[in-house]
């Protein structure tokens, strides 16, 4: 009996001492730490980008976390947002679990706190700027995406598309507030391959969307059509990433990985699309395409090779002469 009694003490312990490691790891989950890395890699491309090479250690802290700590928030009201939907979908029930482990309260007062830090971070380190585009993110992811296109239009995802091109804006704001050709070219490149993107994570996960009534694409119109909208969109992001070195906003050491991750990227997706199968690995080279694209930029312009087009188009444009 008193071994009994000894053996559910000890399990009693153990459990005490795991919770607090299970709420963490709920957490991080609920964080979508995926997403957010991405997100501030996509803002220091945007940073290298304004600031032709790597900003001070001060604008990359402050842009850093106050970017990080905003889409974590963001990620947190998303999950909360939309529980109902992601009870219905196999593919999120660890974020699920995740957020009854947390519960909505603590996790809704660590999105606050976080979403509130970060504002207070890009106000008053950074500038005026650069906190209006958080803002702006955070209210078009969710409310504008989650409660309101992603639950009423198959085209929601086009327009949806904006909170997670803003990073890059929101990166390049930090080293210089008014923004440049290269910057909106930047902002359409991430416009244009987010459709695409989600439209194969749709595709994959038709059933799941399906069964949690989530009109996307592929459910409200069709497996075919999404597949011309996905073909329109990979096809048009090819020209549109060159345009920074026909600009001369990076050298050809861009414009050569651009041209190869490119042409690889619109390999992946024709056959996809061909043989309606392999949305999965679409999807994953989709993330491979923009993150070495957004690399290649940063490395590139980093080196110093940048801006040889505008260089040159400086040195040989014609002196005046006096009369």
């Amino acid at each position: 009996m008193k071994g009994g009694l000894k053996i559910i003490e000890e399990t009693k312990v153990e459990s005490a001492e795991r919770a607090p490691k299970k709420i963490l790891v709920s957490t991080l989950l609920l964080l979508k730490p995926r997403i957010i890395l991405s997100v501030a890699f996509t803002g220091i491309a945007g940073m290298v980008l304004a600031n032709k090479g790597f900003p001070s250690s001060y604008i990359i802290i402050f842009g850093i976390v106050s970017l990080l700590l905003s889409a974590a928030g963001a990620a947190i009201l998303n999950n909360i947002l939309d529980k109902q939907i992601d009870v219905l979908m196999k593919r999120l029930g660890r974020r699920v679990e995740a957020l009854k482990i947390v519960g909505e309260r603590t996790a809704l007062f660590i999105a606050l706190l976080f979403i509130i830090v970060s504002l207070f971070i890009s106000f008053y380190f950074l500038n005026f700027a650069n906190g209006v585009l958080i803002v702006a993110a955070l209210l078009s992811y969710t409310f504008l995406y989650t409660l309101y296109l992603k639950r009423s239009s198959p085209y929601g995802t086009i327009p949806g598309g904006l909170p997670g091109a803003l990073p890059v804006l929101i990166g390049y704001s930090a080293v210089k507030p008014n923004l440049g050709i290269d910057g909106i070219i930047l902002f359409l490149i991430m416009i244009l391959w987010q459709p695409p993107h989600f439209w194969a994570l749709a595709q994959k996960y038709k059933n799941d969307y399906q069964n949690a009534g989530v009109p996307v694409m592929p459910v409200a119109l069709g497996t075919k059509y999404t597949n011309i909208f996905m073909l329109l969109y990979s096809l048009s992001l090819f020209p549109l990433s060159l345009s920074l070195w026909f600009l001369g906003y990076c050298s050809s050491l861009y414009a050569i990985v651009a041209i190869i991750v490119g042409i690889y990227f619109e390999y992946v997706m024709i056959r996809s699309v061909l043989t309606n199968s392999n949305y999965g690995k679409a999807f994953g080279v989709s993330i491979l395409y923009i993150l070495v694209l957004m690399a290649s930029l940063i490395i590139d312009i980093s080196l110093g090779s940048a801006n040889t087009v505008l260089q040159c188009t400086e040195i040989s444009r014609p002196l005046k002469t006096i009369p």
